[in-house]
Order: structure tokens, then C-alpha cells, then sequence
């Protein structure tokens, strides 16, 4: 634990020197695309506020200057499987991004979603003697939180301070300057798998490029995907992605659960291209232009043609109707969803004041599925964009992308995390925690 705090704050000295400098990049490592988004950082004055990023402008002061897209390789369930297939993806991505913003980039900042997420709430409190709360207070209480004995296997993620208590008075987003007796802290903790984090930033560095912060694609989604008003009451951000499916939820501006499926759109890629007999491709193809999963009387008679190259003139004339196919694609997207569900449930989702569920991603523009997603997941359900950055290309602002709007401003915003403070990490005792959600309504 004590190299992981020193690496993630030697980390985010890097990326607050490489901000600087003017120029950073982030890197979205997902199972199907690799995306790659430049920065320039510009004074806040230098920039038209209103065209930035809706009700974040004047906060964010960035602009995207590059923007690159590659299919990625070697990755299952968002972790990397083949670490020179995976390498040469993002090099491939990160090239280009260059190209086009004609700049040079040394740091990088990534998300990916794999790793087995797990989400732990962490309490303490210590007595400040009615005086007046200072940062060592802060780095104090902090500490005082006791930490669960992850075990060598996993690394911390995130780490945040998600709620203040002081003398009583919750709620505090930040205590200091205040006075009072007795300061407490309620802290999100986010664990993935080591070896996972460990491959990733192998093929980043193989690229020439120092990694600057590692973030959840499941919480960068969330930043883009859900509204001010979802973050503060309590909303789930649902990430469908090509090899799994992330789920966060927000309270109080703060992630405070996450968890993934390993399933995603690539597995209903996989039982078309059994269910039809055709190639990968073929049924990517097939399910981006004639997918569904909600049928009605007029797909039994609409005929999608199936193709092929095989020289066999019947085989490759075949054809199947679109009812065909949602009867293949339906069961899957209904399984991934009861997986969700079953995430939420486990983490006392339905104890918070706003049950809000925002769907983003590459899965969720499946049509259809705005209809089909209430009656599984609760009826507070819609799909979701992300937030309007300034510079960001027209065919990158779309769901697809939401971990990638999210990335940019996670650079730009940064939350105060456990290793922002000079904190004294001289004790790590082991103990068992009760789900996030759960925890925080307690002590909420």
C-alpha cells in the first residue's frame, strides 16, 4: 500500500507538471476501440467559457487539439490479453492523435475497465479541540480511516474523501477553515486487480510515454454521462462497452460504488455470428445496421441479406429476417442487463433519493433498448451522452465516447484523492466492510 500511495502521488505530480506545460493526452484502453484525445490547457480567459463543457464551463480550460480512433487488439473483457497486440493498438492511436494536433506528447492518462473493480466504505474521526480545521486535519482524518487488507494482488484505483462531518454537521464537501471538535470522514475506496493495472501501463511505457493517473472507465463515464442534479441526488451510469459492462454510481458529486459484468457487445456480436453462421465481421456489420431488441409485426417480412464470400452461389445468397435476429440478440442484452441489476441490488442501490439510471456507451445506442431497459432495470432509465468539449470532432460525441469526454475532464477537475495529502501511512490494519452504498446510507 505504501508503494502504491507514493506511485499515485508521484503520478499526479507528473500530470500537474505536464498541465503546465500546456499539453497532455488521454487514453481510453477499451475490449473493441482505443481512443486517444490531446489537450491544450489555456488560460481560463483565452477561451469562449460558454462553448466548453455545459454547466462545468469556467472550470474546465482545455480545448482537444488531437483526436484518434483505433480498433483495439488483444484485449478481453478491458484487460490485456496480448500485451504487443495491445501495445501496438495504442501506439497506433496515440500517433495519430499527435499528427493531428502537431504536438508531441510525453504524458498520458488512461481509463480502462477491467481489473474486477471492488468498492469499499472507509469511516474515521479524530478531535481537533475546537479549533479551526486545517490541511493536517484533513490528511489527519484521513488517515484515521481504516483500510481493509486488499491483499498484494490489488491496487488502489481511487481513493476519495466523499463527505465531512464536523461536530455533527454533515454533508461538509471540505472543512477547512471551519471550527468545531470533532472532525470525521467518509471515504470511497476503489481496488482492482494489480496485474491488470501493471499490463496496461507495460504497454504505455513500451510506447515512449509516462502514465500521469489511471482512472475507472466506469467513473470517467459517469463524469461525462450523468447531469449536476444526477450526481448530487444519486444516479447510476451504466458504460456498455464491447468486452464488458461498467456500472458507478454517484451521490453527492462522489463515485461511491463501481463493479463491471464481464459481458458486453461483443458477446452479442458472438451469438449472431453463431445463431447466422457468418463471420465476426459480417455480424458486427449485421448488428450495427439492422439490430433490435424489440420486435414488432413488420420485422418477420423485413429480409436482411447475409452475404458471404464462400464461391457456394446459395450459401452466399442467404437471408434472414430482422425478427430472426432479435430473437439472437434480445436474451443477451436482457442477460447483461439482469447482471446489472443484480450489481445495483447488491450495492442498496434502491436506498438512495434518486434512482436514476443513465445508459452510455457503444451498447446502449442498440435500438430499442431505451424500451426494453425500464422494465428490467426500473423505469428511470435513459440513454446518454456525454457532455459538449470544445475542439472534440463530431464523430467522437456520441456514447461511444463518454469514458473519453470523461478522461478530459478528470484531467481538468481533478477530486481530491487519499495521496493529495501528506498523509502518515504508518498503519494499514485489516478489516471487513459492509457494500458501499450500504455504508453510506448508514452514515448518511
Amino acid at each position: 500500500m505504501n508503494d502504491l500511495y507514493e506511485t499515485q502521488r508521484a503520478m499526479r505530480a507528473m500530470r500537474n507538471a505536464a498541465m503546465q506545460r500546456g499539453v497532455i493526452a488521454v487514453l481510453d484502453v477499451g475490449t473493441t476501440k482505443i481512443a486517444c484525445l490531446v489537450l491544450r490547457f489555456d488560460p481560463i480567459d483565452h477561451i469562449d467559457t460558454a462553448d466548453v463543457v455545459g454547466s462545468l464551463a469556467g472550470q474546465s480550460r482545455f480545448r482537444v487539439i488531437g483526436a484518434a480512433t483505433t480498433r483495439s487488439r488483444g484485449m478481453e473483457f478491458g484487460e490485456s490479453r496480448a500485451l504487443q497486440e495491445t501495445e501496438r493498438a495504442i501506439r497506433t492511436a496515440v500517433q495519430s492523435a499527435q499528427k493531428m494536433a502537431k504536438v508531441r506528447v510525453d504524458h498520458i492518462i488512461l481509463s480502462f475497465a477491467g481489473g474486477k473493480p471492488r468498492s469499499y466504505g472507509l469511516a474515521g474521526q479524530i478531535d481537533i479541540d475546537g479549533r479551526e480545521v486545517e490541511e493536517a486535519d484533513v490528511a489527519r482524518v484521513m488517515s484515521a480511516c481504516d483500510v481493509p487488507d486488499v491483499g498484494d494482488e490489488r491496487d488502489t484505483l481511487h481513493a476519495q474523501p466523499v463527505n465531512f462531518a464536523l461536530d455533527h454537521r454533515s454533508g461538509l464537501g471540505d472543512p477547512r477553515g471551519q471550527i468545531g471538535h470533532n472532525l470525521a470522514c467518509d471515504m470511497h475506496l476503489l481496488t482492482v486487480d494489480a496485474l491488470a493495472v501493471r499490463d496496461l501501463v507495460h504497454c504505455v511505457t513500451r510506447c515512449d510515454l509516462d502514465v500521469a493517473g489511471i482512472a475507472s472507465s466506469g467513473y470517467v463515464a459517469g463524469l461525462a454521462s450523468l447531469v449536476e442534479d444526477e450526481q448530487e441526488l444519486g444516479a447510476a451510469c451504466v458504460d456498455m462497452g464491447g468486452g464488458s459492462t461498467s456500472v458507478s454510481i454517484f451521490m453527492k458529486k462522489h463515485m461511491i460504488f463501481a463493479d463491471t459484468v464481464r459481458l458486453g457487445g461483443d458477446h452479442v456480436t458472438n451469438d449472431i455470428s453463431k445463431g447466422l453462421q457468418v463471420p465476426l465481421s459480417v455480424a458486427e456489420r449485421i448488428k450495427t445496421f439492422h439490430g433490435g431488441v424489440v420486435a414488432t409485426g413488420m420485422d418477420d417480412r423485413e429480409m436482411i441479406e447475409i452475404g458471404g464470400d464462400t464461391g457456394d452461389w446459395e450459401r452466399d445468397r442467404r437471408t434472414a429476417s430482422r425478427a430472426e435476429l432479435i430473437g439472437i440478440m434480445r436474451p443477451r442484452v436482457e442477460e447483461i442487463l439482469e447482471e446489472v441489476r443484480a450489481r445495483l441490488d447488491a450495492a442498496g442501490f434502491e436506498h438512495l433519493p434518486s434512482q436514476q439510471i443513465v445508459l452510455t456507451g457503444g451498447g446502449s445506442q442498440i435500438p430499442g433498448l431505451d424500451g426494453l431497459a425500464p422494465k428490467i432495470l426500473g423505469q428511470r432509465v435513459r440513454i446518454g451522452r456525454p457532455l459538449r468539449v470544445q475542439g472534440l470532432p463530431q464523430a467522437a460525441t456520441g456514447a461511444p465516447f463518454s469514458a473519453s469526454v470523461g478522461l478530459c475532464l478528470f484531467a481538468a477537475n481533478p477530486q481530491d484523492e487519499w495521496w493529495d495529502f501528506e498523509i502518515p501511512a504508518d498503519r494499514y490494519p485489516a478489516r471487513s466492510f459492509r457494500r458501499a452504498v450500504k455504508w453510506f446510507r448508514d452514515n448518511w
